[in-house]
């Protein structure tokens, strides 16, 4: 069961309140370059992005948001640290939603300006909490998740206090067990959205993995309305992988899905080549197909049989299936192809 929570708008994508989970990444170009930002927006779109976020180092950045907005076929979210005058010219680019930390943009003044146009325009707002970015002098007897939760909620009631709710929550942190505690933490205490990461993960080698136990053992639980996987990579490699994660929990169906055994000493045939083969040619397809490439008839049609095709590799030919059942078989030499053309056909 998911967590209920309220609904909010970001241009147009609906996040919480039952809607489906949503894919985000954040642009990784200059957001002052205006064309390579619009062109890594729509690769981004085209990989199966819903909501893009661009950093905003200064007023050039602010200002380019306009444009850039004018051309992402997605929402734009502005991400803004300690100046308060880029959140206001982020807003009046027409920004569809902001990232801040309330409580590094100074006195309350300043922050009630964000707020107000913010409401003005119906512009949602993240408040992002880092673990790695809290002060020091912040509850430092207590542990990091509690003090993550604290820093969130005071923001959160400092937000309510000036009449506004168009809110979202993140709570990211490089450790997972913190970030994991935090997360269950304030998902007893309110009913905004949750933005789900963890932060700096790393390259994709071992940043996928502490995204997918971070991310998915929030998503099994029901906690999260929106996901971001944090990569040191091709920002289309977040977008794969957060699908991924959806895919595996059968939250969400986009794209194809592999089936592979990791092959042993039954098989006899270059299982681990074809499959990589098979991965490649998937690329081009955002149709949910799944597809099994198996080493031999002990793990072949069975073990595979709820997939949409596939086919169980063995010495010199193989068997071609669909949905289990047996479909013709296949020499050793055309398993590329045999199974490329029943994948396009499918």
């Amino acid at each position: 069961m998911r967590r209920k929570t309220r609904a909010i708008n970001i241009g147009g994508v609906l996040v919480g309140g039952g809607a489906p989970i949503t894919v985000q990444s954040m642009t990784k170009t200059d957001t002052r370059d205006v064309p390579s930002t619009v062109a890594q927006i729509k690769e981004l779109a085209g990989a199966g992005c819903e909501i893009i976020r661009c950093g905003v180092p200064d007023a050039q950045a602010a200002e380019a948001l306009r444009d850039i907005k004018k051309q992402s076929p997605i929402p734009v979210i502005a991400d803004i640290h300690f100046d308060y005058r880029l959140a206001l010219a982020a807003i009046a680019a027409g920004v569809d939603g902001l990232r801040i930390n309330p409580g590094n943009i100074g006195e309350a003044d300043r922050v009630k300006q964000v707020v107000e146009a913010a409401k003005e325009r119906q512009v949602p707002i993240r408040i992002g909490v880092n673990g790695g970015s809290l002060p020091a002098e912040f509850e430092p007897e207590k542990p990091l998740h509690q003090r993550m939760v604290d820093s969130a909620m005071g923001q959160v009631r400092l937000l309510e206090s000036l009449d506004f709710n168009l809110i979202k929550i993140s709570l990211k942190a490089f450790d997972v067990p913190e970030t994991l505690a935090a997360y269950r933490m304030i998902s007893k205490m309110v009913d905004y959205p949750l933005h789900l990461g963890i932060t700096e993960a790393g390259t994709p080698k071992t940043g996928i993995i502490r995204s997918a136990v971070g991310i998915g053992a929030l998503l099994a639980e029901g906690i999260g309305d929106t996901i971001r996987v944090s990569l040191t990579a091709d920002p289309r490699e977040e977008v794969a992988a957060g699908y991924e994660i959806l895919k595996s929990l059968d939250l969400r169906k986009r794209g194809p899905t592999v089936v592979s055994c990791p092959s042993c000493s039954r098989t006899e045939a270059d299982v681990v080549g074809l499959a990589e083969m098979i991965s490649d040619l998937l690329l081009s397809i955002d149709k949910p197909i799944k597809v099994a490439v198996m080493g031999c008839a002990v793990n072949g049609p069975g073990e595979a049989k709820d997939a949409d095709v596939g086919i169980a590799c063995g010495k010199g030919q193989g068997i071609l299936f669909r949905r289990g059942e047996k479909v013709r078989v296949v020499a050793e030499a055309g398993y590329f192809e045999a199974l490329s053309k029943e994948i396009e056909n499918f």
